[in-house]
């Protein structure tokens, strides 16, 4: 793969609206791109207009995603500079998501998990990511 390459993490849901405000609410992400009725999917794509990867959500007007396998399934943010952890700790409060207790411990020492409405978890991380 080459530098510059674009990342871009997508599933299902059956809850787009919450999901959405989880993500764009909650974690600050934007909206940068959205289709509705594309093959009978609506879709939304979160994340930073300058960043190399964003989230993409879809859902179909006649299936059903479910929720998350489990709760080791996890996007983990790494912000190394505590001030900009605890405010985005806090915009998650703010906006009605408490954090959840982690199934791996590891992410509770530096961290804080929280759980998105289909059962997913994000974690905030407060440390730099290490090779």
């Amino acid at each position: 793969m080459k530098k510059g390459s674009t990342l871009r993490v997508a599933r299902p849901t059956d809850r787009l609206d919450d999901v959405v405000r989880f993500y764009r609410d909650g974690l600050g992400l934007e909206i940068i791109a959205a289709f509705d009725d594309h093959d009978g999917f609506d879709g939304r794509m979160l994340g930073h207009p300058q960043a190399p990867w964003h989230l993409e959500f879809t859902q179909h007007r006649d299936h059903t995603a479910g929720r998350a396998p489990t709760q080791d399934n996890l996007l983990v943010f790494y912000l190394p500079e505590r001030a900009e952890w605890e405010a985005a700790v806090q915009r998650m409060r703010d906006n009605g998501y408490a954090p959840v207790p982690s199934f791996n411990p590891y992410w509770d020492r530096d961290g804080m998990t929280f759980e998105d409405p289909d059962g997913y978890r994000v974690v905030l991380q407060n440390m730099a990511w290490v090779k």
